[in-house]
């Protein structure tokens, strides 16, 4: 139980990679706080899985983009535990348009989520996490580094956190807090479907090709990667940024073959 008796807070967590992480963290022994925007009936699948695991979990309602909100979830988690180890910033949301077409409430709303409000969440963190180790992981992408068709929106908000990552590990490392990132390839969720579309077989197909483990990534496959970087085993490391793509960024890739230029 690499994370006996710990808590922790995963947003974004009722579907997808963060449902994934939320669930991995509990079998290792964390109580959970499992936040969603929409979808409660899926948030309260995940919490039945977790207190399945004999571990605790919260549900927290709360619209990220809203300053408000976010201090009511963190205040939450305090008011139930009082004090908090773990911080996963999942939470995504963009419009997945060419940069020429973006409005201004796409680029408002993906950095209101992704950026501003993501600073005010590790400032609520930070102070429920003083007098013990604790522990911060983002959640960035392959379009950070790497040119994506209709991704430039959502990718430069990610680099952004990427560099936020770095900078709050130098600032929270006095305190024994470390702050790292994984940046996923291509992973079999919802999301990778919408922004896929039709073409979504076609895409993991032409992956699995480029590839060098032969195979699109799994929820999981992020979310054990979590759990290294949550617990004492990763004491050591900070201001990171951990590829977690099959290899797939060693190569190429079918981005282009499949979506075009």
């Amino acid at each position: 139980m690499l994370l006996a008796q710990r808590k922790a807070l995963v947003t974004g967590s009722s579907r997808g990679i963060g449902r994934a992480i939320a669930i991995a963290l509990a079998r290792e022994g964390a109580d959970v706080a499992v936040h969603y925007r929409r979808q409660r009936a899926e948030a309260e699948a995940v919490q039945r899985e977790i207190e399945a695991l004999g571990r605790q979990a919260l549900i927290l309602e709360a619209e990220l983009e809203s300053r408000e909100a976010v201090e009511e979830m963190f205040d939450a988690v305090g008011d139930a535990w009082g004090r908090l180890d773990i911080f996963v910033a999942n939470a995504a949301a963009s419009a997945f348009k060419p940069i020429l077409e973006l409005k201004p409430h796409h680029l408002e709303r993906t950095y209101r989520l992704l950026v501003e409000n993501f600073v005010f969440s590790v400032q609520k963190a930070v102070p429920l996490m003083e007098g013990r180790p604790g522990r911060i992981l983002t959640v960035s992408g392959h379009g950070v580094h790497f040119t994506l068709p209709r991704y430039g929106n959502i990718a430069a908000a990610k680099g952004a956190v990427e560099t936020l990552t770095r900078y709050l590990a130098q600032e929270l490392g006095p305190r024994q807090i470390t702050v790292n990132a994984i940046a996923p390839g291509v992973i079999a969720t919802d999301s990778e479907a919408f922004y896929m579309g039709e073409k979504l077989a076609a895409f993991n197909a032409a992956c699995e090709r480029a590839t060098p483990l032969g195979r699109v990534g799994r929820p999981e496959d992020v979310a054990d990667v979590a759990v290294f970087l949550a617990s004492d085993w990763s004491r050591f490391i900070t201001g990171q940024v951990i590829v977690v793509d099959g290899g797939l960024t060693l190569t190429s890739g079918p981005f282009a073959e499949v979506l075009g230029r």
